[in-house]
């Protein structure tokens, strides 16, 4: 802890006990020179590795040459990073902020403005969310949220939100009321337990939206930019989602969001309707641009589907005899072991044994590790995962 903790705000409890200074590829070096295998990739973050060529050689030349200007200029990164997202999703608008929970913050503003300014319904402004979902930590964002836990002390909050079971299309059928703009769901619920969407479900999911007249809102915050095996998640449903989020994984770490809409949606944003000051700024956009140019070029998308079904075979395989795991889930390098018990603690004794990995929900490890991950460092977390797990469970027998 440094000298500087006290001054800090205590959200983010006693944090973990690790300071690193040093990160390539899938290693990270803490203060004292101790290595560390990650698995987590600063949740979903640095889907290239830490620290990736591709994106320090084109960052250290912007930072010679300029880093803001406002969005009152044109910012030419800014419309090739917009021009790439278009053209390799079913999207055609693009805006840009810095973090995920703005970017969805946006598509809640988009879904209402479109409702009340372009078809004329202003009465049309509920959104309907799912159980165990995560959003965001703005007040519009966690109130969208499916889980208590983040709006604790927040109240009121803002209303406009409904919320119906995961894969249960029978029961968001009887949440659609005269109130309904849209709804909004994770392809993989990864704060909420690394939960699949059901195909069938998707399927009745936007038959419900085109039949009612809604729009779909995808959240692709932590699975989107090649995590899940498609570029975007809602690839694997063959569906076209009139609005999707992203983030974490578009920047390599820089702070960046972005809210990809459909044409008819364009004239809803219209001037001055919605800003961020420093969203899409030079280096943010630069290591966008950088980063989706390498994860198209070298067809990461494809290594993550391969590299993830050869994790879940092998941890499957591995813990079917562990009396504390009941599945081994994912999508891609989107992975969840669900346990038993709560995870905390295995997750701090991972750590102790120099691998890095999160919790999803508090029975839920995950792994979310670096689109370039080697199939040698996937074994070597394999191995130290299942002892762990293996020692864990011969300790809950004595």
């Amino acid at each position: 802890m440094g000298e500087g903790a006290n001054s800090l705000f205590p959200n983010y409890g006693s944090r973990y006990g690790l300071t690193f200074v040093k990160g390539e590829g899938s290693r990270l070096w803490d203060e004292q020179g101790k290595e560390y295998l990650d698995l987590m990739s600063g949740i979903a973050v640095t889907n290239l590795g830490h620290v990736p060529k591709q994106v320090t050689e084109r960052l250290k030349a912007q930072i010679d040459q300029l880093w803001h200007t406002s969005n009152l200029f044109h910012i030419p990164n800014q419309e090739k990073l917009a021009q790439l997202l278009t053209a390799n999703s079913c999207g055609d608008a693009v805006f840009f902020c810095n973090s995920g929970a703005e970017a969805n913050e946006a598509a809640i503003k988009l879904a209402r403005r479109y409702f009340n300014k372009v078809l004329g319904k202003p009465e049309q402004y509920e959104i309907i969310t799912f159980q165990q979902s995560f959003h965001g930590r703005t007040l519009a964002t966690l109130t969208a949220t499916g889980q208590d836990k983040v709006k604790d002390g927040f109240a009121p909050l803002p209303e406009g939100f409904v919320f119906a079971p995961y894969n249960d299309a029978e029961a968001l059928k009887q949440l659609i009321g005269p109130k309904t703009c849209a709804i909004m769901l994770e392809m993989v619920q990864g704060e909420g337990g690394v939960n699949r969407a059901e195909p069938e479900f998707i399927k009745q999911v936007t038959a419900l939206c085109e039949q009612h007249g809604l729009l779909l809102i995808i959240d692709e915050i932590q699975t989107g930019i090649g995590r899940t095996g498609k570029l975007f998640a809602y690839e694997h449903y063959g569906i076209q989602p009139d609005i999707f989020t992203l983030a974490k994984g578009l920047g390599s770490g820089m702070p960046i969001g972005a809210m990809v809409g459909k044409e008819k949606l364009r004239e809803a944003f219209s001037a001055g309707s919605h800003g961020s000051t420093f969203g899409g700024n030079y280096l943010s956009t630069t290591a966008g641009v950088a980063t989706l140019e390498t994860i198209l070029n070298e067809k990461l998308s494809e290594r993550a589907a391969e590299m993830g079904d050869y994790i879940v075979n092998e941890l499957s395989k591995l813990l079917a005899d562990n009396p504390l795991v009941k599945e081994v889930r994912g999508l891609g390098l989107l992975i969840g072991i669900e346990c038993t018990q709560p995870v905390a603690d295995l997750v701090t004794t991972l750590q102790e044994q120099a691998v890095l990995v999160i919790s999803a929900g508090p029975n839920v490890i995950r792994l979310a590790p670096s689109l370039l991950i080697t199939k040698e460092d996937v074994d070597r977390g394999i191995s130290v995962i299942r002892s762990v797990l293996s020692k864990q469970a011969a300790a809950a027998v004595q």
